[in-house]
């Protein structure tokens, strides 16, 4: 079908919630897209940090083939293949960075998008402080349940998450919104501490980004990662990490919040977790997401035959030795050559989750986008002068080169 149909029919019969850039992509391979006309582009957004292994790799295709040919959906009544190993790696993976002989084990709640993964960790860390609290022999009304987030957060669009996401001009026209969240600033320490000073009898749970991705790839810092598992552990909360962009080696290491030395209670995931499938996941310490018992969460679709035969191929592809180590290489490779580039006043990221701002002589970050698309290129602008790259964990040098010589070009 051609891009002038698809258009008339989208126009016609479904919800305008996205600007869609003017191109229908068909087909793609690797790091390639192709369009309708038979056009490539080369893909430096990888559909939002989603296709790890780039478009239609091989083990991919034949992990999905192979399962659709065997079983696709039986519901989460019963046991199927891979579920448990997949949350066995996702267990490993979350310990890689601890030095313990015998560290906590995980378990994982399967979900279907970031937004329900994050919505689980909510419910999760809400009914932990009233267990904890009935434990105690209080009444548990009086349980905390009040979660803090950064500003400028993005945690998803449900109504919960939408709440928790702490940016005015998208909540404003969805009032009223669930209560029992509040936002701080990033990386301000004393303003952290002064939170807690108040309000930390009300805190059950600290949820945070530890790279903020939809606004542009901002870091936190180690000082401010530090304090809140410092002021979380003194107060008896939780610490949430959602790595719904920045994990599944995006910066190299299998979570964001690894690069910083902290251990959180509870992460979330999903994007990249099974390289185009629909998958996501909220993992716990054993003994909070024991917390949970049948019936108090649920999901028709969430770790469905397709999704786990996805996700485990996957991260055991992701999880061959040098991997990591290669990923971390572009992504620096990337931003120094970046850096090189006219009217970039700075160069933000880890890995292969980086963004520029571009200097106001520039010209303006969606027009950027709008002429790559031209050059064959998919670049994605977060912001008025904000440009974010998410390129499968499969891009190499010679294609970062690509990447910089056509943005010169158009810079």
């Amino acid at each position: 079908m051609t891009l002038a149909r698809e258009q008339a029919l989208e126009s016609q019969y479904v919800m305008g919630t996205f600007a869609r850039k003017p191109v229908e992509f068909v087909e793609g391979r690797g790091m390639t897209l192709i369009d309708d006309a038979g056009k490539e582009y080369l893909d430096f957004l990888s559909g939002i940090g989603v296709c790890s292994l780039g478009h239609c790799h091989p083990a991919i295709v034949a992990a999905v083939s192979d399962q659709a040919a065997k079983l696709i959906h039986v519901s989460n009544y019963y046991y199927i293949e891979r579920r448990g190993e997949v949350a066995q790696l996702l267990s490993s993976m979350l310990n890689a960075e601890v030095d313990a002989e015998h560290p906590e084990v995980w378990k994982t709640f399967f979900a279907n998008s970031g937004a329900e993964a994050n919505e689980c960790a909510i419910k999760l860390a809400r009914l932990y402080a009233r267990r904890r609290t009935e434990a105690a022999g209080r009444d548990p009304e009086l349980a905390p349940r009040l979660i803090v987030t950064l500003a400028k957060s993005f945690h998803g669009r449900t109504l919960a998450t939408l709440a928790a996401t702490a940016q005015p001009a998208k909540q404003e026209a969805f009032q009223p919104l669930p209560a029992g969240f509040t936002a701080t600033p990033i990386n301000d320490v004393e303003a952290l501490e002064q939170l807690f000073a108040t309000q930390g009898d009300r805190i059950c749970a600290v949820m945070i980004e530890c790279i903020q991705g939809e606004s542009g790839v901002h870091p936190c810092t180690e000082e401010f990662i530090g304090a809140i598992r410092r002021l979380t552990a003194e107060h008896g909360a939780l610490m949430i990490c959602d790595e719904v962009q920045s994990g599944i080696f995006r910066t190299g290491l299998p979570f964001g919040f690894q690069n910083f030395g902290v251990e959180p209670d509870i992460v979330t995931m999903a994007k990249g977790i099974a390289s185009g499938i629909v998958a996501g996941a909220c993992a716990a310490r054993a003994s909070i997401a024991d917390t949970f018992a049948p019936g108090d969460h649920g999901t028709t679709f969430g770790g469905s035959n397709i999704a786990m035969a996805a996700a485990h191929t996957t991260l055991t592809t992701l999880l061959a030795p040098g991997e990591d180590v290669r990923i971390q290489k572009v992504g620096e490779y990337m931003r120094e050559r970046l850096a090189t580039l006219p009217h970039v006043q700075e160069v933000r990221g880890l890995g292969l989750m980086n963004g520029i701002d571009l200097t106001h002589e520039a010209p303006a970050a969606p027009d950027v986008v709008a002429a790559g698309l031209e050059a064959g290129l998919v670049l994605n602008a977060t912001g008025p002068h904000t440009l974010r790259f998410l390129p499968p964990l499969i891009c190499t040098e010679a294609e970062v080169d690509v990447l910089v010589e056509k943005l010169r070009e158009l810079l």
